[in-house]
């Protein structure tokens, strides 16, 4: 009997050892390495509904980056025409200001002898300072145009990032092929060398964007192109407002009898500051002159003013939205459509390219910026 039970126990734990070696065994083997997935052959034709796509959401970025920018400089042009009154203007035309000029037309013309013309050009840079030093310098520390140009570009590139991710999912294209369609359009393209390029991809893919060595080389052409614009007006606007005041100071300079008696007989500056003080710039005669001296002033600042506008948010090329144009104008012009071209939109219906250059379908004639 008990040599009948010891068989039996042997042959059971035989088949509990047989039965874990088995199962260590299947745990040991490898599973199979599976088949890498084909691409999915993706039509032409739903490329282009792709491509229309990114370009529609660079359209639609474009809309809230732009009116945020005209915001601000909004704001900005409204400050530069506040602190022009409140201090430029009454500095200009106050009697000790004017005063002060007619010392410095003195000066100026004793340096550079006879003719306005050397005396008016010297006055002019003077005027650009104190317009730099008392209106832009002070308005920058509240709003400078250069931040405007960089948060209008990360707006928009953020918009349209935040778009990007939507166009596979909606044509069922994975999302390594959309990657690389996003790798093959340029966003910013300029002169050599090759990394001051960077596709679509590189772009919406920057942490942070700054970093990105084509948007800081975008950024430094686009500074280059502005030039002194957001300096304060230029030479060619506050020129007229220099050239009329040192005509008139000197003409105040050209007095008669004992006082230029007394001048030629000092001499040098000391002889211009007589002639200067027997002129008889007074206070009453200042008063009288007041509103013509305001009136000369306020239409050359005005026109520097509407010049700034143009350069700094009018312009594509210079402004503050010169970033996002110029990605949009890749990325835009690069899925430009082809003549005769039959696609299809969400409708189903067919819609035909008129032909246009850089036309996109759905995109209104009017679309704005």
């Amino acid at each position: 009997m008990s040599t009948r039970l010891t068989t039996t126990a042997v042959s059971t734990a035989r088949a509990l050892i047989v039965a874990v070696l088995l199962t260590l065994a299947g745990c040991a083997t490898r599973e199979p390495v599976p088949e890498p997935t084909p691409a999915v052959d993706i039509p032409e034709s739903t490329w282009r509904l792709v491509d229309r796509d990114i370009a529609t959401a660079s359209l639609a970025a474009r809309g809230p980056a732009g009116n945020y920018a005209r915001g601000v400089m909004q704001a900005w042009i409204e400050r530069i025409r506040q602190r022009t009154d409140e201090d430029f203007i009454p500095w200009y035309t106050s009697y000790w200001t004017q005063q002060w000029l007619a010392v410095k037309v003195a000066w100026y013309k004793l340096g550079d002898g006879e003719g306005p013309d050397p005396v008016s050009r010297r006055l002019a840079a003077y005027l650009q300072e104190q317009y730099q030093e008392r209106v832009m310098n002070p308005v920058r520390e509240e709003i400078d145009p250069d931040q405007v140009m960089r948060q209008t570009t990360r707006l928009y590139v953020r918009l349209l990032a935040e778009q990007l991710p939507r166009i596979p999912l909606r044509y069922g294209v994975p999302g390594e092929q959309f990657e690389r369609r996003l790798e093959a359009i340029p966003a910013i393209a300029l002169a050599p060398p090759p990394a001051h390029g960077a596709s679509l991809y590189q772009l919406v893919h920057a942490q942070p964007i700054d970093e990105l060595p084509a948007y800081a080389a975008l950024l430094a052409d686009i500074r280059k192109a502005t030039g002194n614009a957001e300096g304060g007006p230029s030479e060619a606007r506050i020129s007229p407002v220099a050239q009329r005041t040192a005509e008139r100071l000197v003409n105040k300079l050209a007095i008669s009898g004992g006082a230029s008696a007394a001048a030629a007989a000092v001499g040098g500056v000391a002889g211009m500051v007589i002639s200067l003080g027997a002129a008889g710039i007074g206070a009453i005669a200042h008063a009288s002159e007041l509103p013509e001296l305001e009136a000369q002033l306020r239409e050359g600042l005005d026109a520097a003013q509407h010049e700034m506008w143009e350069t700094l948010v009018e312009n594509p090329r210079t402004g503050v939205m010169a970033g996002m144009a110029h990605i949009a104008g890749e990325v835009e012009g690069s899925l430009a459509y082809t003549p005769a071209l039959v696609v299809e939109i969400e409708t189903g219906e067919p819609v035909e390219d008129d032909g246009r250059e850089g036309g996109f379908a759905g995109e209104s004639d009017n679309a704005e910026e």
